[in-house]
């Protein structure tokens, strides 16, 4: 039985998407249109592609949609969209977890200036949680399985994180940041271009205390993007980006350790190269290598000592060429090799080496000009386990005035087995070197509607996902070890309404229903939510003054009790947020939020409670 409390959460559910689906009454139909564009993506194909084309569920959020509604991390520009649940493990700067359409936290892949951040041996958790945007990076999103573009962790979908290239006359900003929970920090961007250069760079860090102790939060970023043109036909660049965290760790609510602290690095870097060298041929090549370090320290004075480290080290190089000659159709293959090491001397005792080369291709085709279709095929061989075939297949029809978009994908996916699954070695474990990859098979159809004079759009989207092979541990027999046995199925709706209510008037809502079980036990998967919503309001007021509000609502979601390790159903809640913007002078700008107005007390994972409410300024300096 539903208690008062979720009754209300369903009820506000209902009236906010009946709000969603009202622009179709005529009123909109009146307001006078504007001339913006419609969204391109590179996620859903691996080109440029008109989002209105695209048979996949895709997001976009562009660089000036984050900063107006001041959200600075990765983790808070996924929490506006659908189909994408992230829980962190406590306060700002804690390991986050995203669960993207009821996927395992480790099914979804994050690309980072082109090349993969993540896999079943580097964590993506600590940069999720703490390490901030660039002012000039973009956030694109794809729903469902991808691994025909992306390969191995791409199970669930994709996240691609992108600084845009410098564009306009040099410009640059400072900042200086303070707030609640002993909160400060500062920035520097720049963007701009000269000549055949472009370039954009974005250097920050942070300071924060939390509110436990020890639990302060102290993180240092660097975006850095350069371009040049060599010839009409040739262009290259280059991308750097690094995070350092330090994050005290009391753990859970119970533990409460008052020494366990951690640290991580992490580096990514990228060299391409962009060629054309005749009409409706072109190659983008990218070299790029990541070098991540995580160190995790606890004591107990005149007990104990540990000290974890992990080192990941990856080397990418990845190729595409693209063949638009022919009527009607896109043709891309491509190319991928990657050298990965690992080495933690946590529990079991990982030192291993992993090599992989992967090919793909892709088709679009457009028969008619309503009608949009992608195939395509990919390959992974590994040297450790073995190899992976997938593929992906989407169409979308788009009627004449381009108002209405009926969609459909399906599409396969696998998860590479880590080295501490194949390998790992310590007291009562050994790992299994037979293991299979984990695989995925998923579709979905929408709907999507485009309101007159670019006011917006609504989607509705239904989805099914099955997992097979999931990997468990298994620790009934000794020594313990790994088999590819768990079953799972998620399958839900998602409805998103962006919308520009008036001049000036923009709201955005999105809400996921999500069913996901372990079929194996015949039991519901843990930290999915039943229901989750967001919605923000944002209004330009004029005279460089702007506001907005938000709210983010959770309900039905099970997780295991920190305390007694007994699965339990975890409260509902609901986070409210207000932030402002005043341009006090064409030089000057002033910022303020509110984060948690109500002062709700919550926990996203059982056992870590949220920040209460904080409030939060900021000032920005144009030079």
């Amino acid at each position: 039985m539903h208690t008062p409390s979720l009754r209300r959460l369903v009820a506000v559910h209902c009236l906010i998407i009946g709000l969603a689906l009202s622009p179709a009454q005529p009123a909109f139909a009146q307001l006078e249109p504007d001339t913006a564009l419609d969204p391109v993506v590179v996620v859903a194909t691996r080109t440029p592609s008109d989002i209105r084309t695209l048979g996949s569920a895709v997001d976009l959020e562009t660089p000036e949609d984050l900063l107006r509604r001041q959200l600075a991390t990765l983790a808070d520009a996924l929490g506006i969209l659908p189909g994408a649940p992230s829980f962190a493990n406590g306060a700002a700067g804690s390991a986050d977890s995203v669960f993207m359409r009821g996927a395992n936290s480790d099914q979804t892949l994050f690309l980072v200036d082109g090349i993969r951040m993540n896999d079943d041996n580097t964590d993506y958790a600590v940069f999720l949680g703490g390490a901030r945007l660039g002012a000039s990076d973009s956030v694109e999103v794809a729903r469902g399985p991808q691994s025909i573009l992306y390969g191995s962790g791409a199970a669930g979908g994709v996240v691609l994180v992108e600084a845009q290239k410098g564009a306009g006359d040099p410009s640059a900003e400072a900042c200086v940041n303070a707030g609640s929970f002993g909160t400060f920090g500062g920035g520097l961007d720049t963007q701009g271009t000269r000549g055949p250069w472009a370039w954009s760079f974005t250097a920050s860090g942070s300071h924060t205390d939390n509110e436990r102790a020890n639990n302060r939060f102290d993180s240092a970023d660097v975006v850095v993007r350069l371009d040049r043109a060599l010839t009409s036909a040739a262009s290259a660049g280059a991308t750097l980006r690094g995070f350092h965290g330090r994050f005290g760790d009391p753990g859970d609510q119970y533990t409460n350790d008052a020494y366990a602290h951690e640290t991580e690095d992490n580096w990514l870097g990228t060299a391409f190269v962009d060629l054309r060298p005749a009409p409706g041929l072109s190659f983008h090549a990218i070299a790029g290598g990541q070098d991540r370090r995580f160190v995790s320290f606890d004591q107990l004075p005149g007990v104990f000592t540990s000290t974890t480290v992990v080192q990941d080290r990856r080397g990418v190089l990845d190729a595409q060429g693209t063949y638009s000659g022919l009527e009607a159709q896109r043709i891309s293959v491509g190319a991928y090799a990657e050298s990965q090491t690992t080495r933690d001397n946590g529990f079991g005792s990982i030192d291993r080496r992993q090599g992989l080369l992967s090919g793909f291709a892709e088709d679009e085709w457009s028969p008619v000009s309503s009608v949009h279709v992608t195939g395509g095929l990919r390959y992974d061989d590994f040297d450790t386990f073995g190899h992976a075939f997938t593929g992906r297949a989407t169409a979308a029809w788009i009627s004449g005035d381009r108002s209405v978009k009926l969609r459909a994908s399906y599409g396969t996916g696998f998860n590479a087995p880590s080295f501490l699954e194949l390998y790992g070695v310590a007291t009562g474990y050994r790992g299994n070197p037979g293991l299979r990859p984990e695989k995925s098979r998923g579709g979905d159809v929408g709907l999507d509607l485009y309101l007159p004079g670019n006011r917006g759009t609504v989607s509705l989207s239904a989805f099914r996902n099955d997992f097979t092979d999931l990997i468990s541990y298994d620790f009934n027999s000794y020594p313990g070890t790994t088999a590819n046995v768990g079953k799972a199925r998620t399958s839900g709706v998602e409805v998103e309404s962006k919308l520009s209510l008036s001049k000036g008037l923009e709201l955005r809502l999105a809400y996921t229903y999500l069913d996901a079980r372990d079929l194996t036990g015949s039991v519901r998967l843990l930290r999915r939510p039943r229901n989750s919503l967001s919605a923000d309001l944002w209004r330009d007021c004029g005279s460089g003054f702007s506001a907005g509000a938000g709210v983010g609502v959770v309900s039905g979601r099970q997780d295991v009790d920190a305390l007694t390790y007994a699965t339990v159903n975890d409260p509902d809640y609901a986070v409210a947020r207000v932030y402002a913007q005043w341009k006090a002078t064409p030089r000057l700008g002033l910022k303020a939020r509110v984060e948690n107005l109500l002062d709700r007390s919550y926990q996203p994972v059982n056992g870590y409670p949220a920040l209460g409410r904080g409030i939060y300024g900021e000032f920005d300096w144009r030079l």
